[in-house]
């Protein structure tokens, strides 16, 4: 019996990223503790749509840092 893990497609895109959760829960301004017990269970999509592109501008910030 497998259990599946709640928000899997946040922390993959966040490690795909490379970023790590608490620098993610940074950017959508909750604490880590906060953010992790929120990603217990399942987010409403309008909360995960926010976190992915709190992923997408950190990104950005990081390539356009990248290009000096």
């Amino acid at each position: 019996m497998t259990i599946q893990q709640a928000n899997m497609d946040i922390r993959r895109a966040a490690a795909s990223a490379g970023f790590y959760l608490w620098e993610v829960a940074a950017e959508v301004g909750v604490t880590d503790s906060t953010f992790s017990r929120k990603l217990r269970r399942e987010l409403p999509e309008n909360e995960k749509e926010a976190v992915f592109r709190a992923i997408e501008r950190m990104k950005e910030y990081r390539a356009k840092r990248a290009e000096g």
